[in-house]
């Protein structure tokens, strides 16, 4: 088992919680992590690029001039794709970019990141993550009180609605659910804090 000394929120340790190293002590798989970020952001793509073909501009319906006897090219459609203002070929069309990534990979990407979040002293477990007015200032003397010093990634349990309406103002901390984690937050922010029933969830849902 893991052990990580829990902070208290005020200052100060509470304990320490040992947590399973099947999650927070993984080896990292970097080329997992890689994989499971490109699925997530391809996932995000709107893919509603769109351009027209020669069936699709409008006008061309008359041949430009006669076959012969012009000394110019043959041409049967200003909408030829050689033309200025006609077709585009080969253009791109809409389309779905997101493609399966199996289950055992996202979890697996998730527990390397965690493991590289402990073992570079970026994970901080705390007691719990109340907050006692949904304030902003509230929470960043949390966060100071914490160490926690850049972006800040908070994950709790559902219903923690202060802390959720404290973080929504502050550009370098974001909310989370502990059932809802993705591979991308966890690497953008610098510092994940969970709150010692997010982290036992984190632990039951990546151990299933």
């Amino acid at each position: 088992m893991a052990t990580i000394k829990m902070k208290a929120v005020g200052g100060g340790t509470a304990k320490s919680i040992d947590l399973p190293d099947s999650v927070y002590a993984v080896p990292v798989n970097t080329h997992l992590v890689h994989e499971a970020v490109v699925a997530y952001q391809a996932g995000g793509r709107a893919g509603t690029h769109a351009t027209k073909n020669r069936s699709d501009v409008s006008g061309g319906g008359k041949k430009p001039w006669k076959q012969k006897k012009t000394g110019r090219a043959r041409h049967g459609s200003i909408r030829s794709p050689i033309w200025k203002g006609g077709g585009t070929v080969f253009g791109p069309q809409p389309r779905d970019y997101s493609h399966a990534l199996p289950r055992q990979k996202r979890q697996g990407a998730l527990r390397s990141a965690l493991s590289a979040k402990v073992r570079d002293g970026k994970l901080v477990v705390v007691d719990v993550l109340t907050i006692a007015e949904p304030k902003t200032k509230v929470l960043l003397r949390v966060l100071s009180e914490l160490d926690v010093t850049g972006s800040a990634l908070l994950v709790d349990e559902p219903g923690n609605r202060n802390l959720t309406l404290s973080a929504r103002n502050l550009p370098r901390c974001k909310t989370s659910l502990s059932t809802g984690l993705n591979i991308v937050d966890l690497l953008r922010f610098d510092t994940v804090v969970l709150s010692e029933k997010a982290a036992r969830r984190v632990a039951e849902v990546l151990q299933s």
